[in-house]
């Protein structure tokens, strides 16, 4: 598979995904030093809430051991003071917050309580979101170099406790849960549907054997409609061997049974790998990769038109007007463009596979987009630090880009449709047949 560039073949996802990154990446110079009356009411606001929340923590501490008394009747848990101000960076900004202390005053140390908040534990200085952010912003495109200012714009220029080294850290870690999860056991899995794509790295790679390294990308739909990422892995170009080490090792791992359906481009190395592995699985070509590669060998001047005549193909209602849309666009460009007309006759019937499929699904199923659209946000870490390093570091990131994404992927449309495909029903046009008496 050619890398597909970010205007190609329109999707949405993609300008998406860079509009979002691109503000963080290039920030607002000077805005943290900006402290608006709202962001500052904000602050205080939470500050407050925060404050009473931990006076009600150590209320509720000092009436559960209020029985614990001396032989004079005074109690002996109580308040002593505040714990010296410490500060806590959040969403809102940074925070200074004084805890309560809490005194046991009991004779015998070993019988002493000791409150600790379940609010605000010891040594926090950092709540989760800003700890999420960190590795949100460096897989959005942040180079190590860049955090300093980038969270400053972000959280204000008194936040403390930031450091680039905490990166180098996080990485390590993403490698060693990327293993974790390479090794689990898929014995309990039975995906429906693939969605399979490949993506080159642009990293400094070791030797000029690996010269053309991809990272190969399997996603499945379970019989829920949940879609979830299956496996990511480096492979040489999109080859065969790559695609049957991948497919091998899910089977090893207990996902013995055949999907009803995979869906990709054209690349041949994944095809050939899964009529080994999974016979059974049916053959669905991606819409938007095959349109990018027909209209690439026509002139801009006839894209539109042309572009606009392949929609109406893959939109047809039913296969015999997918058909004849089909036979009129070979017709109406055939004598002046035939390689883009061999390039889309060739996957004819692969391209009309899903009309076998309950039409609830085709949305789901002509397209690789969920993939796509997180490969554009791997290609936006590319551009802006020049690459990741090595193969590994491209590996874990895509990992992490992946799994990221899988949060915001959409579930399919009519699950309930998925249980008669199990049971191996017929679908025709997109539409359940009954079982004859």
């Amino acid at each position: 598979m050619r890398q597909v560039t970010t205007n190609e073949a329109g999707n949405p996802a993609d300008a998406v995904s860079r509009s979002s990154a691109e503000r963080f990446v290039f920030g607002i110079p000077g805005q943290g030093s900006i402290q608006s009356p709202l962001d500052q009411l904000v602050r205080d606001g939470a500050r407050k809430m925060l404050q009473a929340a931990l006076e009600s923590e150590v209320e509720s501490f000092l009436e559960q051991h209020a029985g614990r008394v001396d032989d004079e009747g005074r109690r002996q848990v109580v308040r002593n003071g505040h714990l010296p101000p410490r500060e806590i960076v959040t969403g809102a900004g940074p925070l200074e917050i004084a805890q309560p202390r809490v005194r046991d005053k009991s004779s015998d140390p070993a019988d002493r309580v000791r409150f600790s908040s379940s609010v605000l534990p010891p040594y926090l200085r950092k709540s989760k979101s800003i700890e999420e952010l960190i590795p949100w912003l460096y897989l959005k495109g942040i180079s190590t170099g860049d955090f300093s200012e980038a969270l400053q714009s972000l959280i204000g220029p008194n936040a403390s406790g930031f450091s680039a080294n905490v990166v180098v850290r996080l990485k390590e870690h993403w490698s060693q849960e990327y293993d974790t999860w390479s090794k689990r056991d898929l014995s309990d899995k039975h995906y429906v549907y693939v969605w399979a794509d490949g993506i080159y790295a642009n990293v400094r790679l070791e030797d000029d054997a690996n010269s053309r390294q991809c990272l190969l990308v399997l996603m499945g739909a379970t019989a829920d409609g949940e879609k979830e990422l299956i496996a990511v892995i480096d492979g040489y170009r999109e080859s065969k061997q790559s695609w049957m080490e991948l497919l091998l090792d899910l089977k090893q791992r207990g996902l013995t049974i055949d999907p009803k359906l995979a869906i990709g481009d054209g690349a041949l190395g994944f095809w050939a790998a899964l009529r080994e592995v999974y016979s059974q699985t049916r053959e669905q070509r991606c819409w938007v990769h095959k349109t990018a590669n027909v209209l690439n060998k026509m002139p801009k001047s006839v894209q539109p038109k042309a572009k606009a005549d392949i929609h109406e193909i893959w939109q047809a209602e039913t296969r015999e007007m997918g058909n004849k849309a089909f036979d009129h666009f070979l017709e109406k460009y055939g004598a002046k463009y035939p390689d883009a007309c061999e390039c889309l006759k060739k996957d004819r019937e692969t391209l009309l596979t899903f009309y076998d499929f309950p039409a609830e699904h085709w949305g789901h199923l002509r397209t690789t987009n969920p993939i796509e659209s997180t490969f554009a946000t791997i290609r936006l870490r590319h551009r802006r630090t020049k690459g990741n390093g090595t193969r590994r570091a491209s590996l874990t990131m895509m990992f992490k880009l992946a799994q990221a994404a899988q949060k915001k992927w959409r579930r399919l449309n009519g699950t309930e449709m998925i249980t008669f495909l199990i049971q191996g029903r017929i679908f025709t046009d997109g539409i359940l047949q009954l079982i004859a008496a």
